[in-house]
């Protein structure tokens, strides 16, 4: 069987750390959405042992703190769903109370067209946010 996270990188690839990869999803509507995919294939969080789970949400939480730094979003929406894709992946997605979904899920209903698009509306080009996040992973896993 196959797995599109197993068969690819998921996104544009942003940094490899200790067992997980980092990848943005190209997603106009939602440009600052983040996955923190286990590189290996699991289906479920507690497929993994507990060090693995603590380093797996550390992860997502430099990810999440990173973005808040950077540009200061509404909210932060964190996830593992895996109903479509069952390989272990959290999303990790800035929200602003522009986005043409707010305040509803990104699934949900579209609420407003936005105006200028949602990357020209970011602080920082999402090079930048990307290199950010790589730099604090890094960072991360040099500390432990």
């Amino acid at each position: 069987m196959s797995c599109e996270l197993c068969d690819g990188e998921g996104g544009t690839l942003v940094a490899r750390v200790g067992g997980w990869r980092v990848v943005r999803v190209a997603d106009a509507d939602f440009p600052v959405f983040y996955r923190v995919i286990c590189e290996r294939h699991v289906a479920e969080f507690s497929d993994l042992a507990s060090a693995e789970r603590t380093h797996c949400m550390d992860l997502v939480v430099v990810v999440e703190a990173t973005v808040r730094r950077l540009l200061a979003p509404t909210k932060v929406n964190l996830a593992s769903l895996g109903n479509v894709v069952p390989h272990l992946h959290w999303h990790v997605i800035a929200r602003f109370d522009w986005d043409s979904h707010f305040p509803q899920p990104i699934w949900g209903a579209r609420q407003r067209a936005v105006e200028p698009t949602p990357e020209q509306r970011l602080a920082l080009p999402l090079q930048a946010v990307d290199a950010a996040v790589a730099d604090a992973l890094q960072e991360r896993m040099s500390a432990s």
